[in-house]
């Protein structure tokens, strides 16, 4: 595979590869999305892990296209290997991270006790952290204003961002695909992750509002109702206007 995986970790590969493959997850914010994302929507999945929402969006926008990005090496070939086994033709993987600023940075997954890889809890690697615990991965950052004008995109409907307290750092990198576009967003905010991006949840929020974003929490039904604390954990829908 190519990714300088110990015995172990290899093993977990296949493990989390048939899972991806086999599972589908999030079933339950279908109806929920489907409101928010048109059926030749343009997509943007930033931090697609192993592909649920890949796929999930891949389904709702039947007739248009999903820009997956995903710069950790081992969560991607993951990612490639479920939407090449589910014949998924509607799924562009990107190989980068998204961010404020075009650059190289550091990506560090939590190597776990028995030596598997936490790879769902991957993020930029902040100063002090115990690279002796973590793999390291330098992966490339574009901006999505970067991306979006390159690419010649017209649209963009519908943007998810889960990428462990980055998420700060990837709408500044927006800004004007969000003005220009109004794209609702599903985010998900956590005060102790964002502070390793020197952000906090509420700074989120209201970057967001001067941009004409409101926004609420995404319950377990699934549902929405009005976001609290934003200091509790949890996913968060914005929509413009």
């Amino acid at each position: 595979m190519g990714l300088n995986l110990s015995l172990k970790q290899s093993g977990d590969w296949f493990a989390h590869a048939f899972k991806s493959v086999t599972q589908d997850h999030h079933r339950e914010l279908v109806p929920l999305l489907s409101r928010y994302i048109p059926g030749d929507g343009a997509v943007i999945d930033v931090g697609a892990h192993a592909g649920q929402f890949a796929r999930m969006f891949a389904a709702i926008a039947r007739r248009g296209h999903v820009f997956s990005f995903e710069p950790s090496p081992y969560a991607r070939s993951i990612l490639q290997t479920a939407l090449r086994w589910r014949a998924v033709s509607n799924v562009t993987v990107v190989a980068k991270g998204l961010g404020d600023k075009p650059g190289v940075l550091e990506l560090a997954t939590p190597i776990k006790r028995r030596g598997g890889l936490g790879y769902g809890l991957a993020h930029v690697a902040a100063a002090g952290e115990d690279a002796a615990s973590q793999r390291r991965d330098r992966v490339e950052i574009t901006t999505l204003d970067a991306f979006v004008s390159e690419h010649g995109l017209t649209r963009v409907d519908f943007i998810k961002v889960d990428v462990e307290g980055f998420e700060g750092r990837v709408l500044a990198g927006a800004e004007t695909t969000l003005r220009q576009y109004h794209p609702a967003l599903l985010l998900e905010l956590h005060a102790g992750h964002l502070a390793r991006g020197g952000d906090t949840a509420e700074g989120v929020a209201d970057f967001l509002a001067g941009l004409g974003y409101r926004g609420l929490r995404v319950t377990p039904e699934p549902g929405l109702t009005a976001p609290g604390d934003w200091t509790a954990p949890g996913d968060f829908l914005f929509t413009a206007g």
